[in-house]
This record gives structure tokens, C-alpha cells and sequence, in this order.
């Protein structure tokens, strides 16, 4: 009879490409992901990898049975979903993952208002980057992720997920308190021509939203310095080394020296739940929704998809 584990393994490796890849989404060691292959590799008695350089490639025989696996493995999520929601009781173990600000404003809330009411319940919590997390959740390796993106910037949804939004999260411009705008009550961000700015690094959802505000407006960036810490980021508006435009979720205390003032037009992003629709039956993600509109209103709210 063939591991589950192991077939989830062989399965990583199959759609990440490598062993240390597989082993990150897994979160376990490549030398867990190595072993548990080759205990598959006795059990099937077929050859399951080849050493390819410095990595490893999956032979034809386990190009197959990763095939085979993708299917068991849905299969087993469907029958979990459907018993659990049959016995009707938040229970089992659930993987969730949350980018930064959201994984520190957010999450402290609804886990600790998730451990008291379902004590039976375990939940893991990562940190990730949202488009890493869309990938997870739809692979089935994290059960549901807290993502954001920017109302003029939406990011593409793969088919298959659900999603719940939970708040709209207003971005304010960061400027040095000896600024010439720093005392206004507003400003428009086309009056923000010349100035330098302070990003997270490229390639991640907030550095370029920035970039494609910015050229919106007709305001070509100049980023002197890169965070991807909001804390960092005002840490160096203070110092005079440029502004940012940071959240309000993520703002935490703004230190002496910055003066956080409106945006116009009013800059937001949304920050919302996503998970895999076969799973939607299971009474733990229902709860764990819950709690999370709870903490992001303050308000006894009923779970809906949106």
C-alpha cells in the first residue's frame, strides 16, 4: 500500500522541480523529502529519481505515479472535508500563511480568539510573500492565506479558490516632519514630483504597485533605498533619506521626525482570505474565516464567500 506522506513528497518534487523547492513548500528538510522518495522507491521497486548534475530528475515511472498522486491526494482532501463537515465540529490542523503586516495586525486576534473557542483546532502559521501564497493554496500545500493587493492594481485569482474580503487598508504618504507638505492636511501625489522614495524590493507586490502608481501619475520613481519592513522604511524617512506610502495595518508607532499625511487621490489595498473551494465544507476553515472578520472589524460578522 502506498504512504500518503510519500506520495506527497514524490508530488512536491514533481511540480516544485527540485528537492530543496519540494521541502520549502512542505516546510520540512530536503533530507526528510530524499528519504521518504526512497522508502517509495522500495515500496513501488521502481526508480523513482536520477541524479541530474547537482540535483536530481524524476524518472518516467515517477512522472506517473506523481500523476496518480496529484489525484489521491485531492481524493484524501474531499474525504476530510466531507467527514468533517459531516461530524460538524472545528477540529484537525490547518496550515495558514499571511504577508507580514497581516501575519503581525491581524493573525495575534483571530488565533488567540480561535485557540479559546476551539481548543481542539491546531493551526500553523506562516509568513509569505502573496504570490507565493496563491501558489500554495492552490497546490493544497497551505489549507488559507491572507494575500492583499491594491485596488488599482488587482492581482489574478487562479480558478478554484474562494475568497473573503476583510478590509480595505488606506496607505498614507510618510514624509520628513521638516517637509514642505508635512503640515498639510492632505496632498496630492502629483505635487509629489522629485522627491525620493524608500520601497520594499522588486519584485514583491508592494515595490511595484509604487512603481506603477507612480508612473500613473507621471511621476517617474526615483528609490533611493529599499525595505521591504515598514518600520525600516519610516526608520529611514525620519532620517530625511526620502518618503514612503505605508498602510495603515502596517504603520505600528510612527517614530519622531515623520508625518503621516493623506493621499489624493486615496490609496488603499485590499487585504482578503483565500482557500481552495473543495475545502470550503470543512467547519475549521469556516471558523477560521470567522475569526478573521472579527479581527479585522471588531464586529460579530455571518461567513460568506464575497
Amino acid at each position: 500500500m502506498l504512504d500518503l506522506n510519500r506520495l506527497k513528497a514524490l508530488h512536491a518534487v514533481h511540480v516544485y522541480g527540485s528537492v530543496g523547492a519540494a521541502a520549502d513548500a512542505l516546510m520540512v528538510t530536503p533530507s526528510a523529502v530524499s528519504q521518504q522518495i526512497a522508502k517509495l522507491e522500495r515500496e513501488t521497486g521502481a526508480r523513482l529519481v536520477e541524479r541530474n548534475g547537482r540535483g536530481v530528475r524524476l524518472t518516467d515511472a515517477a512522472g506517473l505515479l506523481a500523476e496518480h498522486a496529484e489525484r489521491i491526494l485531492a481524493l484524501v482532501e474531499t474525504a476530510e472535508a466531507d467527514f468533517e463537515a459531516l461530524r460538524g465540529e472545528v477540529v484537525g490542523r490547518l496550515n495558514v500563511a499571511a504577508f507580514p503586516t497581516a501575519a503581525r495586525g491581524l493573525m495575534p486576534g483571530a488565533l488567540a480568539a480561535l485557540r479559546r473557542r476551539h481548543p481542539d483546532l491546531s493551526v500553523n502559521l506562516y509568513e509569505r510573500e502573496p504570490e507565493r501564497m496563491i501558489r500554495e493554496v492552490a497546490r493544497g500545500e497551505l489549507d488559507l492565506v491572507l494575500v492583499q493587493d491594491w485596488i488599482n492594481r488587482p492581482m489574478p485569482i487562479p480558478d478554484g479558490l474562494s475568497r473573503k474580503t476583510l478590509l480595505d487598508d488606506i496607505a498614507d504618504v510618510a514624509l520628513p516632519a521638516d517637509h514642505p507638505l508635512a503640515a498639510g492636511k492632505e496632498v496630492e501625489l502629483s505635487a509629489l514630483c522629485g522627491e525620493r522614495w524608500i520601497s520594499s524590493a522588486p519584485g514583491t507586490v508592494c515595490h511595484d504597485w509604487l512603481v506603477f502608481t507612480l508612473r500613473s501619475a507621471e511621476l517617474e520613481p526615483v528609490i533611493t533605498a529599499m525595505a521591504d519592513e515598514y518600520p525600516t522604511q519610516l526608520a529611514l524617512v525620519a532620517a530625511g533619506l526620502g518618503c514612503a506610502i505605508v498602510p495603515r495595518l502596517g504603520r505600528d508607532l510612527v517614530p519622531p521626525g515623520v508625518r503621516m499625511v493623506p493621499l489624493l487621490p486615496r490609496q488603499s489595498r485590499r487585504i482578503y482570505a483565500l482557500w481552495r473551494n473543495d475545502a470550503a465544507r470543512r467547519p475549521a476553515i469556516r471558523a477560521t474565516v470567522d475569526a478573521l472578520v472579527q479581527a479585522s472589524s471588531g464586529e460579530e460578522n455571518g461567513w460568506a464567500v464575497n
